[in-house]
């Protein structure tokens, strides 16, 4: 029996491109069966579709329509960020170019755990990583999975600078940091309001990290950019580019100041970086992260800033910038809703005028149940708002408008009538 073809290697282009056909082909017919920003009829439905696509997982013997019925079902299946509609969650849809250099990323299959897996990625991210460092005013980033691995990392390294270390976190800090403080075992973390932290810390001589893991994506805007003076105070930043970067998740990186604080991440593995290797030039790479075997994630990154540039990446940051700030701006404007505040990024919180709570919650979930849009929750001074994130560089004012208009029609469904 012959083997089946590999993705790379003198035959994997031949081999891959009749696969990448099936599988755009899937995508469109998957997209045209959801019709919309989520595929209706809530999570039975959904399941009740992936079982039937599926079949038996395992079978015992193979199905060559496999790679098409099931990448059609999860198409058809998936909550779509390119959909104007689909504005609850930091979930972006991804750039064009940065999917197909994740694909090479796959095809080509580098490991960062040893150079000799990958020489010329551990090349590009060394180099990728520390100009995106400087942009921050830090010296080195590591390149994580998100958020929650930067922030744990980054509590990780204050813990081995500093044993005995306790978090202090304003109220709205990302759960991540109160889960890293129990991994790492540190003492309950002390929750205070925000006043001005950076300068207290200068003050007690306390280490500082900024999670600018969504507002980090502003250092690419002329306009926006000096939003962000002070954050090379920061000993350690959190920076998604997943988010506000329109890269295929995972794109995280975690900046630091001191270059010193990476000897905590220090490890010997003689297979991996033996010293005689390491003395004789080969670079050692367990020491830039706590995972071992890691996906070359830079390239997608290096080849987005690249083609697009700091001008074109920061023209999608401030259109959805703009964006969020004329949609408050009709919220404000509408007599049958609330706005919270103003965006300070690209989120805007509203709800209905008069509505409960758990009418707002329902207005959401109907809408999810019949995959006419994804909107967010978000509970603020004891009451429950409806959330969008806008980071969708296509949408336009008009699909807000529409928006509101199925806002207002599941309102009435759920009995609500917006005064």
């Amino acid at each position: 029996m012959t083997a089946p073809p590999l993705a790379s290697g003198p035959q994997g282009p031949g081999a891959l491109r009749p696969l990448l056909d099936t599988v755009l082909d899937a995508l469109r017919e998957g997209a045209e069966a959801r019709g919309g920003p989520l595929p209706a009829g809530g999570p039975e439905a959904v399941a009740a579709m992936v079982r039937d696509a599926l079949g038996e997982p395992l079978p015992a013997e193979g199905d060559p329509d496999a790679l098409h019925r099931l990448v059609r079902a999860l198409a058809a299946g998936t909550a779509d960020p390119a959909d104007p509609l689909c504005a609850a969650h930091l979930h972006t849809p991804p750039l064009a170019v940065a999917a197909a250099a994740d694909l090479a990323a796959s095809v080509l299959n580098p490991s960062l755990d040893s150079w000799d897996q990958a020489p010329a990625a551990s090349a590009l991210e060394a180099l990728v990583t520390r100009a995106l460092a400087e942009e921050i005013g830090a010296a080195d980033a590591l390149v994580t999975t998100g958020g929650t691995e930067s922030n744990q990392l980054a509590l990780l390294l204050a813990r081995e600078a500093h044993p005995g270390v306790r978090l202090v976190c304003g109220a709205n800090a990302h759960h991540s940091l109160v889960r890293a403080a129990w991994l790492l075992g540190l003492p309950e973390p002390v929750v205070v309001p925000t006043p001005a932290v950076a300068d207290l810390c200068r003050t007690h001589d306390a280490r500082l990290h900024v999670d600018a893991a969504y507002g980090g994506g502003l250092l690419l805007s002329d306009r926006h950019r000096a939003r962000l003076d002070g954050l090379a105070r920061a000993h350690t930043v959190t920076l998604d580019l997943h988010k506000l970067g329109w890269q295929p998740v995972a794109a995280g990186l975690l900046a630091v100041r001191d270059t010193t604080d990476l000897a905590a991440l220090d490890q010997r593995a003689d297979y991996l970086n033996a010293d005689d290797d390491t003395e004789a030039g080969l670079p050692d790479l367990l020491g830039r992260s706590l995972r071992t075997t890691r996906r070359p994630d830079i390239l997608k990154t290096a080849v987005t800033l690249k083609t697009l540039g700091r001008t074109g990446l920061g023209r999608l940051v401030d259109q959805v910038c703009a964006l969020a700030q004329e949609f408050a701006a009709t919220v404000e404007a509408h007599p049958r809703y609330e706005l919270y505040d103003p965006p300070t990024l690209s989120t805007v919180l509203f709800r209905p005028s008069g509505a409960s709570d758990t009418a707002v919650a329902g207005i959401r979930r109907r809408l999810l149940h019949d995959g006419r849009a994804v909107l967010g929750r978000a509970l603020l001074d004891d009451r429950l708002w409806l959330k969008t994130t806008l980071l969708n560089p296509h949408a336009r004012p008009h699909d807000l408008t529409a928006l509101l208009k199925l806002v207002d029609l599941a309102s009435l469904a759920e009995g609500h009538t917006p005064t």
